[in-house]
């Protein structure tokens, strides 16, 4: 199955978006709806809210009187704390239940109001953010809701602002529009992204390359790279040594392949081997025809490594798993730095790949274009080393 991260601030239009994924079929694991059922009376989660903030928090039919505890926590940070680590913990429980009684091929959108506050990207194939600005978010908390408005205004600015959601989005849905243009935005998200993402992560089908078009230089590049890496890294656990943003796309202001290069270090292959369907199921299926890259200079013994892709069909990604510390590992790092320090190799590397683009553009798989790129490689080793020397480098994941 693929999980989705659903987020957005509050009175963004969040809710919308999830009944129409759920309209189309999605698996919607709602945390707000979960937060409510944990503590329904009865509930273990009940018991300890009332052990923990005392029978004043109760209505008179013995249920959760919601506003009560709020004017307990909402002011109080160690208060607000105590009452998330009894209810998060309950919801996770929750919500882990119900992602496993979904079928096999479902798409599992999980709604979660501080996704991003409570620093779970990472955990998501994928995370869309539903956005509005601020003053529409007050207009609808006030007129649908009936929110005083100082207190919808507090609870906005009590949440993450938009340059943590957008460093967090893979997707960015805008809802300032007509509601037609919001459903719009995401029917196309459904048929074209989540639909054939869950396919290719539950058959194990990483996304092909295309033909090797360049394009100018997106300032999104290093955010996108910093938001995969990250997925990465918590796909590996305690076997992962770090994620870097390699190849062309990790050199600022080079135009480059529209594709996001990551190294994944690993002590050793036995360890890249032990986390596959870890990155399969954080949507990096492997490769497993490709289990070496080729060695510097060329005709070397091949450089042994595990190579995944992006399963999602909107962001292509090439992930190499590389011991740390092997010429393989040491070369996408020697060779993404020198670049980014020397204007005038990265001048003669570009015109190589404007030739290369040239004369196999539209190879459909991209491979007569890599060949014709590998003799500069081979040629600019020794530069490349030489400045090395020169400065006394050393690899770097930044």
């Amino acid at each position: 199955m693929l999980r989705a991260g659903l987020t957005g601030g509050i009175g963004s239009g969040k809710s919308t978006v999830a009944r129409r994924l759920v309209r189309h079929g999605a698996v919607l694991v709602d945390s707000d709806v979960l937060a409510r059922e944990v503590v329904a009376p009865g509930t273990e989660g009940l018991a300890e809210v009332v052990a923990a903030f005392g029978p004043e928090v109760l209505d008179a039919e013995g249920a959760l009187d919601r506003p009560a505890l709020a004017a307990v926590v909402f002011g109080d940070p160690g208060a607000r704390e105590r009452l998330n680590g009894i209810v998060h913990p309950l919801v996770r429980r929750r919500s882990a239940e119900l992602i496993a009684a979904a079928p096999a091929d479902a798409v599992v959108v999980q709604d979660i109001p501080l996704l991003v506050e409570g620093g779970m990207a990472a955990l998501f194939p994928l995370v869309v953010v539903v956005h509005a600005d601020p003053e529409e978010r007050v207009r609808r908390l006030v007129e649908l809701r009936g929110m005083p408005e100082a207190d919808a205004r507090a609870r906005i600015a009590a949440q993450a602002g938009d340059d943590l959601r957008r460093a967090a989005a893979d997707v960015w849905l805008e809802n300032t529009g007509a509601p037609a243009e919001l459903e719009a935005a995401v029917d196309a998200l459904w048929s074209g992204r989540l639909v054939p993402f869950e396919e290719n992560v539950r058959m194990r089908r990483p996304v092909r390359g295309g033909p090797a078009r360049l394009v100018e230089p997106d300032p999104e590049w290093a955010a996108q790279a910093a938001r995969l890496a990250a997925r990465v890294a918590a796909a590996a656990g305690e076997r992962g040594r770090g994620v870097a943003h390699t190849g062309s796309t990790g050199v600022p202001g080079l135009p480059a392949k529209d594709v996001i290069d990551l190294q994944l270090g690993v002590d050793s292959l036995a360890d890249a081997d032990a986390i596959r369907d870890a990155l399969r199921d954080a949507g990096f299926p492997r490769r497993p025809e490709i289990d070496h890259d080729n060695a510097k200079p060329t005709g070397s013994a091949p450089w042994p490594e595990r190579y995944h892709a992006s399963a999602d069909p909107g962001r292509p990604v090439h992930l190499h798993v590389r011991e740390v510390g092997s010429p393989g590992w040491r070369h996408a790092l020697l060779f993404r730095d020198w670049l980014r320090a020397d204007a005038d190799a990265r001048a003669e590397y570009l015109a190589v790949e404007r030739e290369a683009e040239a004369r196999y553009g539209d190879d459909p798989n991209g491979l007569r274009y890599s060949e014709y790129t590998e003799p500069w490689f081979d040629a600019a080793l020794p530069r490349a080393e030489s400045w090395a020397a020169s400065c006394a480098w050393s690899p770097s994941l930044h």
